[in-house]
């Protein structure tokens, strides 16, 4: 793959979401606290996500389970 051609693809995506985002519009210091807040909360939905959904997922197949006639837990 040429490596110009994902830089080239890099910007443009990156161009995108100044688009999106309308942040092209602001000064650079409020680009780059615009910037910090955005990937800190998207940090944090990813860490929640990874932390929260598996536990989440295992109690309801547990539930559904229970629910739908499988088999139980040995209490032993």
């Amino acid at each position: 793959m040429d490596i110009k051609r994902v830089k080239d693809y890099i910007y443009w995506l990156y161009y995108q979401y100044l688009l999106i985002s309308c942040s092209y519009v602001l000064e650079p210091w409020e680009q780059s606290m615009f910037h910090t807040i955005t990937v800190t909360v998207f940090a944090m939905v990813v860490y929640t996500a990874y932390v929260f959904v598996p536990i989440h997922v295992r109690l309801a197949f547990e539930f559904f389970s229970q629910i739908f006639g499988g088999q139980p837990d040995s209490t032993v």
